[in-house]
């Protein structure tokens, strides 16, 4: 299955999200070309800002696999990984990390900095930037589209 098919898959994870009044972000874990585990972001519900969908995606695929570490593994997230989720896939040791929309506030595969590119770090994954990212992106506009539109309805009513 291509890059894209599996974006979608963590684009409808996000969506979910949405659904539930989470920032839209949905991630998705493949081994050997077989979803292994999804997530969405969640610290809103979970009172947990460990939440992000990359994070819910990584710690059940490692419950399902058995295993804290996923080599052989990639994750699929429809937006730039922060710092921690890029710690965390690190240490998971996953093959490869494929990102959406670039995260210019929070981005750490290349927007603010890069942590994937550290030499000193003992973990390498191979990281690609940029699928399905307008589509990313529009989710994520329209989300906050929307929050800004009822804080505005809730102001003036």
């Amino acid at each position: 299955m291509p890059d894209s098919e599996f974006m979608q898959l963590a684009l409808a994870q996000a969506q979910h999200a949405w659904s539930l009044g989470e920032v839209p972000v949905g991630a998705v874990v493949v081994k050997d070309g077989e979803v292994v585990a999804v997530g969405y972001n969640q610290p809103i519900g979970r009172h947990d800002p460990t939440a992000h969908a990359e994070i819910v995606a990584l710690r059940a695929a490692a419950e399902k696999l058995g295993n804290y570490r996923l080599p052989g593994c990639e994750l699929f997230v429809t937006l730039e990984p922060c710092v921690m989720c890029s710690g965390a896939m690190m240490h998971a040791r996953l093959a490869r990390v494929v990102y959406g929309a670039s995260d210019p506030k929070t981005g750490a595969c290349g927007s603010v900095l890069n942590l994937f590119d550290q030499e000193k770090l003992n973990h390498h994954t191979e990281l690609v930037g940029g699928v399905l990212a307008d589509e990313a992106g529009a989710m994520l506009r329209g989300f906050f589209a929307e929050r800004r539109a009822a804080a505005r309805a809730g102001a003036a009513g």
